[in-house]
């Protein structure tokens, strides 16, 4: 008995002296990005734990194993069989009711987390948020003035609700730093609720396979101050009827996602570049030759698939048409009217001329 208590108190001191050096290095390896939201508080203490969790598990079977072959190891000569032993009741009692109760109470907190990071706050910041292949559009309703953006700006402390949703496939909102993540699905709006707590800039990544340019699905966020945030909203705040139309066909290439796919310096996307290319004369995937001018281009944009430049696929959607009517409705119920196909295609022919 007394043996058994040594071997025990070593075991002990070996669990410990182990579990603390495993958690170390786990949170060495595999260390959070800085916590910038009000969110990432709780979410970093549940990881915390199951880092601990893990250190002492993998220290307690190691302990064990360790100590045993060193404590226990067959001494030179000794050719006798070791006492036999069937099972211990009481031991696989414990060692089946601890985990599950562990289990359920890991979710029970979880489920506390879950409820505490999605909960309605007050004087909430909508910002409607769009994925599309492979861009992300941000749009601020309480500030109809500014447009769609392919930035978006947040003012520090004060809660946001992202409502978002997918043009096309699926697409995941992912900012590290904020810890939460949210699918977008192609027909219903998701939200997902933030508060930052720390002035910085920051990426927002699609954390799901999205096609071809998926790795670079990313946009720009900046967490401001409130007098910050209100002068990028001023700054912003420019009426579209004081622009030119290449001026809104640029807006419109940046809002319906066009620039995802189209450069406008020459440089290789999945689609053809746009510098220069009015008035040019394409190879086509049939073997014949296309004038780049108005008609081609306005029918490129409405049935992307009948005239595929050579050395391309078509993956664009089929389904401009009826979003440049929603948004000239939109647009027309505050007294603006434009014409987005053609200012989107005057642009077109504008770049690099």
């Amino acid at each position: 008995m007394k043996n058994n208590g040594r071997h025990l108190a070593i075991v002990a001191v070996i669990v410990v002296i182990g579990t603390v050096a495993t958690y170390y290095l786990l949170t060495a390896i595999y260390q959070l990005p800085t916590a910038a939201s009000q969110q990432a508080g709780p979410i970093d203490t549940l990881f915390n734990f199951h880092f601990m969790a893990i250190s002492f598990l993998f220290a307690l079977i190691l302990g064990f194993i360790l100590y045993s072959v060193f404590a226990f190891r067959r001494k030179p000569g000794d050719e006798e069989e070791g006492a036999h032993f069937h099972s211990n009741t009481a031991l696989e009692i414990v060692w089946t009711i601890i985990p599950l109760v562990t289990v359920i109470a890991l979710g029970i907190w979880a489920t506390f987390i879950l409820g505490e990071v999605t909960a309605n706050e007050p004087d909430e910041l909508v910002v409607e948020v769009t994925g599309r292949q492979w861009s992300w559009v941000f749009n601020y309703p309480d500030y109809p003035d500014i447009g769609n953006s392919l930035e978006l700006a947040l003012p520090v402390d004060r809660p946001v609700r992202l409502e978002m949703k997918s043009d096309d496939v699926l697409h995941s909102f992912w900012v590290p730093e904020f810890r939460v993540k949210q699918d977008l699905l192609p027909g219903t709006v998701q939200v997902l609720r933030i508060t930052p707590t720390l002035i910085g800039d920051y990426k927002v990544r699609c954390a799901e396979i999205c096609g071809l340019e998926h790795t670079n699905m990313r946009a720009e966020i900046s967490v401001l101050s409130q007098s910050d945030f209100d002068s990028w909203v001023a700054d912003r705040m420019v009426s579209i009827v004081n622009l030119s139309p290449e001026e809104r066909g640029q807006k419109w290439a940046a809002d319906f996602g066009c620039t995802a796919c189209h450069s406008i310096d020459g440089s290789e996307m999945p689609g053809p570049t746009w510098q220069g290319i009015g008035g040019s004369e394409e190879p086509l995937e049939s073997g014949s030759q296309v004038t780049v001018d108005e008609e081609y281009i306005r029918n490129s944009i409405l049935n992307p698939g009948d005239e595929i430049v050579s050395g391309f696929q078509n993956i664009m959607p089929a389904t401009f048409e009826e979003q440049f009517a929603a948004k000239q409705a939109e647009l027309a119920n505050t007294g603006v009217e434009v014409d987005i196909l053609a200012e989107l295609v005057a642009y077109i022919q504008s770049v690099g001329q």
